[in-house]
């Protein structure tokens, strides 16, 4: 059963490798180490990290890993990029922010295909509440990319309403209102955290979680929302 989840961003930036010793958005890194200590503290018996990709299926935590390489080839290290599973970067960021908060215990790597429907993200959150008596979530999603006229995806006047919607479910514990997130506005505006907001919705199976936002900002135009929920 569903006991906790904690929501970081899929962004590159928690990766120090790619932003030198001066931390880039320091309060954003920040919050996403508070949310993954307050779920490794729920003492889980096991943490699904959850993240959008090409498609959807369940990764090897024991040989897959986080691959930097495109966005800094140099990084890329004696061993050939071919010879490596290559995790998508959302599932190797939030195993590295397990990593980076101690925990030791069983993890599942579960990626959901960009586009899935939602009536399967909704199964496949249902499946993923009942692994382990005691389950949480590490949730890494991102919002909109298209808050600014510097935005990977320029600007979108819609992006906002969209953001503040899902921020507002979040922060109300209104998991039906994720659920109803529209699937092409959320492609449109890049939005690529839409289907595992809606696995989160899907496996609280109609409780409403309590939740604290740690951060909710858009640095470089994207929208990164940051919470902790807990699960009675």
């Amino acid at each position: 059963m569903l006991t906790a989840a904690a929501l970081c961003p899929a962004a590159p930036l928690l990766a120090r490798e790619l932003t030198g010793a001066d931390p880039v958005v320091p309060e954003l890194r920040q919050a996403c180490r508070d949310a993954v200590d307050a779920l490794v503290q729920a003492s889980p018996d096991v943490v699904v990290v959850v993240g959008a990709g090409d498609q959807t299926r369940i990764w090897n935590a024991a040989t897959a890993q986080l691959d930097l390489t495109p966005y800094a080839p140099a990084l890329g290290g004696g061993m050939p990029a071919a010879l490596r599973e290559a995790l998508p970067l959302a599932l190797g960021l939030g195993g590295r922010l397990l990593d980076e908060a101690g925990y030791h215990g069983a993890r599942e790597l579960q990626e959901v295909e960009a586009d899935e429907a939602a009536p399967d993200c909704v199964a496949l959150g249902a499946v993923l509440a009942q692994v382990a008596p005691r389950v949480a979530l590490l949730l890494m999603a991102d919002g909109s990319a298209r808050r600014s006229r510097k935005a990977p995806g320029y600007l979108d006047e819609r992006s906002a309403a969209f953001d503040a919607k899902v921020g507002r479910a979040i922060r109300d514990g209104d998991m039906q209102a994720l659920l109803a997130l529209d699937a092409g506005l959320a492609r449109e505006l890049m939005a690529t955290g839409r289907p595992v907001w809606q696995v989160l919705a899907a496996a609280v199976n109609g409780r409403t979680p309590a939740s604290v936002i740690r951060y909710d900002d858009d640095p470089f135009g994207v929208a990164y929302l940051v919470a902790s929920l807990t699960v009675g």
